[in-house]
């Protein structure tokens, strides 16, 4: 479970902080639950998924993990978690251009997944991208590379999976498989999504809506 309790990013205007149903007050994720953080352009969606991966600590409040206050976490406790509790597609991608995209993913994969090389190559021919998984990824179009990112984020544990926009260079029909491959994975985890974005709630089944 993640709970912000009166979180308060130290960058966000005042008046962006009054008129959120998050910031500054309580909030809890739970394991297994799906999550849609809507919110325009400038009101802290990204500053939010930093927060929660531990990429940023320019807040007031506490930010919990299961109870324990992020604030008493070290480099070690945040490496842990980021490889089996916490996954993420953030949304400037950070692949390593010169890896190829299946050495990109098996980057994760390494990490202990339980997905298995099949599931990998079929993940790739649902999402359309089987065919590019030798080539590196700096010669990719983005939208290749969201996909490459997508399914990357798949291949290492997680209790939570982070999406930061993660359909922007897509068209609607491969959206809607991206959707469908990542349900599976996180229903197969028993793990709690968290999406945000500006307001489409794409074809996912939420739990609960929130606007930031």
């Amino acid at each position: 479970m993640i709970t912000l309790n009166k979180i308060k990013p130290t960058p966000l205007a005042p008046e962006a902080v009054k008129i959120s149903e998050m910031w500054d007050k309580e909030c809890t994720f739970k394991k297994g639950k799906y999550y849609l953080i809507k919110a325009p352009s400038g009101t802290g969606k990204t500053t939010l998924i930093h927060l929660l991966y531990g990429m940023r600590t320019d807040y007031q409040g506490n930010l919990l993990f299961d109870g324990t206050d992020a604030k008493q976490f070290d480099v070690d406790d945040w490496s842990e978690l980021r490889q089996t509790k916490v996954s993420i597609v953030f949304q400037d991608l950070r692949l390593f251009g010169k890896l190829t995209a299946r050495e990109n993913i098996q980057l994760k994969w390494d990490l202990g997944s339980d997905i298995t090389q099949s599931e990998i190559d079929e993940m790739a021919k649902a999402l359309g991208i089987a065919d590019i998984l030798e080539k590196p990824c700096n010669i990719l179009s983005y939208g290749q590379q969201q996909r490459v990112a997508i399914i990357r984020a798949l291949c290492q544990p997680f209790d939570f999976l982070l999406l930061d926009e993660p359909f922007s260079h897509l068209d609607l029909d491969n959206i809607r498989i991206a959707t469908e491959v990542i349900d599976r994975i996180v229903k197969k985890n028993k793990a709690g999504l968290i999406l945000v974005s500006l307001g489409q709630p794409f074809y996912f089944d939420y739990d609960a809506e929130i606007e930031l």
